[in-house]
């Protein structure tokens, strides 16, 4: 695949993923609608606009993806609607891409990927703005929403490092949210004491499910395919500092010195792991 479409689908689903965060935090904050309807509505939406793609191109009636994927899928969108009940937009897709990052690289270099000295030092710099926004202080995120979204980024790096296998990313993606649907269903009979609808947080979760997550992932899965793991994971960061200035222009959200720091330290991280080396003339 050549570098520069590479480079297309990963800039789109990266906003994507920004995308994801404000609408979450748009929904929960105050549109009135609970953690496990917002879940239970993104991946219905995703799922069916999934299959309505895979019929409008006419593909055969089968689904690809698999349970293990499905459950993965699964554990890192509750996790993540949950964690934003308590967490800022940017905060919140901070400790996701930091925990994504962690576990996609580890299981890089635990398959004998290797990194350069230059992209060591961009990977501590990126963890060090990570480390950096949790710490104890002032404007430290509150620990149980921050445990919950480290869990997600987990569960979502286990889910991208196995969609890198896939060959029809439409038809896994589609698979994979069709199968994730019984389990959030679940989740949402056992909330049903904190059940909350409304018109507009449903909206917001079906745009999560239909656009930023559906098409979005697709564009994710085709994208992975030309990344390295280090690099996918790595290239994720940015999307922190987009959901940051989202919910700074969108939710009005504080811009802190420590959110700012920690932005500074993942991006510039995030350059030193990517960009090629120059050679020399």
């Amino acid at each position: 695949m050549p570098r520069t479409r590479i480079a297309l689908l990963t800039t789109l689903a990266m906003f994507a993923f920004a995308g994801n965060s404000l609408l979450c935090r748009l929904a929960l904050k105050g549109a009135g609608v609970d953690a496990a309807t917002f879940t239970l509505v993104r991946v219905v939406s995703a799922a069916l606009t999934l299959w309505l793609m895979l019929r409008a191109r006419g593909s055969p009636r089968g689904i690809g993806g698999n349970w293990y994927s499905a459950l993965a899928l699964f554990a890192y969108a509750s996790g993540f609607s949950f964690a934003y009940v308590g967490l800022p937009a940017g905060t919140g897709a901070l400790l996701l891409f930091g925990s994504v990052q962690a576990t996609m690289i580890g299981h890089g270099l635990w398959t004998g990927e290797h990194l350069r000295v230059r992209q060591w030092a961009g990977l501590l710099l990126a963890l060090s703005g990570l480390i950096g926004l949790v710490l104890r202080g002032i404007s430290a995120p509150p620990l149980q929403p921050s445990l919950l979204m480290l869990g997600a980024g987990v569960a979502w790096g286990i889910y991208s490092l196995r969609g890198r296998r896939s060959c029809d990313p439409t038809t896994t993606t589609a698979g994979n949210f069709l199968r994730a649907v019984p389990f959030a269903a679940a989740v949402s009979l056992l909330t049903l004491a904190h059940l909350s609808l409304e018109r507009s947080g449903i909206v917001y979760a079906m745009l999560s499910g239909a656009l930023t997550s559906g098409v979005g992932y697709v564009i994710w899965y085709a994208a992975l395919r030309g990344l390295k793991a280090a690099t996918a994971a790595t290239v994720q960061l940015s999307v922190p500092v987009i959901a940051a200035m989202g919910g700074i222009v969108l939710l009005g959200e504080p811009l802190t010195l420590r959110l700012l720091g920690s932005s500074a330290a993942i991006l510039g991280g995030i350059a030193l792991v990517v960009a090629k080396k120059q050679t020399v003339k």
